[in-house]
């Protein structure tokens, strides 16, 4: 993946909480993931709540995707095993590479906190068209852990010995 350099990138963002019974009024999960990319000195270009189905988180992330400003997708909801958690399916043939290293580092550390409920997180990540899509579970606490202890770091363009900004951005 990317290499470290010694100069900060600041990405655009995108943030989509996929909930059936979330509004703008109680989403605490993507209110934090705007903040703590904002605080990190990301930019956050859009953000939306979209009930749990395929069609419509498929339409955008694709979109997301296709935008060359949008380096960063982070997904909170759906991730878990109930009829309605559908976010790995809507993600199913768009990335171009799969992050597993995200999945299994996110449960190893939630192992500590929550105990062996993470096994009832199906969180991953993957890279399509230069952006990088995280999926976290829908609980404030689980988004916490997955940007304090991972992707912060991970978009950060001078976390060494490596961090994704390069493959993301395409700089060389």
């Amino acid at each position: 993946m990317g290499h470290a350099s010694n100069e900060f990138v600041s990405l655009g963002s995108a943030v989509l909480t996929v909930s059936d019974t979330r509004t703008e009024e109680n989403d605490t999960s993507g209110k934090y993931l705007k903040q703590a990319l904002t605080d990190a000195s990301h930019r956050v270009l859009d953000s939306a709540i979209i009930v749990d189905d395929v069609p419509a988180i498929r339409d955008c992330i694709n979109n997301w995707v296709a935008n060359e400003d949008i380096k960063v997708v982070l997904v909170t909801g759906g991730t878990g095993f109930y009829p309605r958690d559908v976010t790995p399916q809507a993600m199913d043939g768009l990335f171009d590479y799969d992050v597993p290293g995200f999945g299994e580092l996110f449960r190893s550390i939630s192992f500590q906190e929550i105990g062996a409920s993470t096994i009832q997180s199906r969180a991953f990540a993957g890279i399509a068209n230069k952006t990088i899509v995280f999926c976290l579970p829908g609980s404030t606490g689980a988004c916490r852990t997955a940007w304090e202890q991972i992707i912060c770091s991970q978009v950060d363009a001078t976390h060494h010995p490596c961090n994704f900004v390069k493959a993301i951005t395409g700089d060389d």
